[in-house]
C-alpha cells in the first residue's frame, strides 16, 4: 500500500491576475443514494468536510498548483481532504470570495466529482472528518455562499440529462 501525503507549501501556487489571491479549485463529491424511486435515481447526497479547525461543513478545495491541471488539483484535494476519488465532470463555475485569513479575494472553481472509491485512510484524516449529507442540510449547515452556488448548480445539472454533469 503506498503512504499518501498531502502537499505542504505555496511555492508553487497560482495567483490571479484579476484579483491577486489565489486561484483554488475544489469539488464537490457526490453518490446518488438508493431512493427506491421506479426510475432508479435515488437521491443526491454530497460529502462535506470539516476545516483542518474541526467544524465548519465545506468542501474539498485547495491552491491550484503550477505543475498540474485544474481538474487534476481537484482531485488531489479531494483525496488529500476527503479521501475519496471519482470520476469528474464539467466545471461547476468559477467564484470570487474574500479570504477569511487574509485582506485579498480569491478565486474559487468547483467541479463535481462523483465517488467511486472511498479510501480508509487519508492524508488529512487526522485533522478533518468526512460527512455525507443531503442537499438540504449543506444548504442549511455551509458557511461559504459560493460553495452553496456550486452545489445549486450541481442539482441543476442533476436534473438534467446525465450528460450535462
Amino acid at each position: 500500500m503506498a503512504v499518501l501525503v498531502a502537499r505542504q507549501g505555496r511555492e508553487l501556487q497560482r495567483y490571479s491576475a484579476s484579483t491577486g489571491g489565489r486561484i483554488v479549485v475544489g469539488c464537490i463529491p457526490y453518490r446518488m443514494r438508493d431512493g427506491g424511486d421506479s426510475d432508479g435515481e435515488g437521491e443526491l447526497e454530497v460529502l462535506v468536510i470539516s476545516s483542518q479547525k474541526g467544524h465548519g461543513m465545506m468542501f474539498p478545495k485547495g491552491g491550484w498548483e503550477l505543475d498540474e491541471s485544474m481538474d487534476d488539483a481537484a482531485r488531489r484535494e479531494a483525496l488529500e481532504e476527503a479521501g475519496v476519488r471519482g470520476e469528474m465532470g464539467k466545471v461547476l463555475g468559477c467564484w470570487h470570495y474574500q479570504s477569511r485569513r487574509y485582506q485579498t479575494t480569491y478565486e474559487g472553481i468547483m467541479y463535481p466529482l462523483r465517488v467511486t472509491d472511498e479510501l480508509q485512510q487519508w492524508p488529512e484524516m487526522a485533522s478533518r472528518k468526512r460527512t455525507w449529507a443531503t442537499v438540504q442540510q449543506v444548504m442549511e449547515g455551509c458557511q461559504h455562499c459560493w460553495m452553496r452556488e456550486a452545489l445549486e448548480e450541481l442539482v441543476a445539472r442533476h436534473a438534467k440529462p446525465q450528460s450535462a454533469l
